[in-house]
């Protein structure tokens, strides 16, 4: 199953995470991934696509996507700690995981949050990044592929270099 973000969502004020069913006039028709309960959640409601959503870092901001995928990398893909487990324990948490993540401005309550939903998501067995992993992987071995055509051809040119040298000597 392919992982998409961009449909789940968090609401402020109502716990847990949401699946986007369908769009409705007034906003959009959720179904909770807690209990399987539809409702509506209106435009006025501060809702939260968790593609857009991001951790600061103290460079730049990382996407949740791949904060997720680290955390699946770490636990292979089982849940991780409990969010109900203390700061101190939470933050050691988000250091292991995000060493860089900026500790100023991402609260405790952040990282229980994103520990909650990672939990609830591979529950629900909705972590699947093997498509992205295949995608990186080619994306690499291209990368190494032009690489080692660079360096043949710069080998080429420096061994014709050579031979021209020869020649006119």
């Amino acid at each position: 199953m392919h992982m998409d973000l961009s449909k789940i969502l968090a609401i402020s004020g109502k716990p847990g995470l949401f699946e986007s069913v369908a769009q409705t006039k007034t906003g959009v028709l959720v179904e909770s991934l807690v209990d399987g309960k539809r409702f509506p959640a209106f435009a006025h409601e501060r809702i939260s696509s968790l593609a857009e959503i991001s951790v600061f870092t103290v460079d730049d901001d990382l996407p949740l996507k791949d904060v997720f995928r680290k955390i699946h990398e770490k636990y292979e893909g089982k849940q991780a700690i409990d969010h109900k487990a203390g700061g101190n324990e939470l933050k050691a948490f988000m250091l292991e995981i995000l060493p860089d993540y900026d500790q100023d401005r991402v609260y405790t309550s952040d990282i229980k949050k994103i520990v909650m939903w990672y939990n609830l998501l591979a529950e629900k067995d909705m972590l699947d990044f093997s498509e992205e992993e295949a995608a990186e992987k080619a994306a690499e071995e291209n990368t190494e592929k032009v690489e080692s055509e660079a360096e043949e051809t710069k080998e080429a040119d420096s061994s014709a270099e050579g031979e021209e040298a020869a020649e006119k000597a």
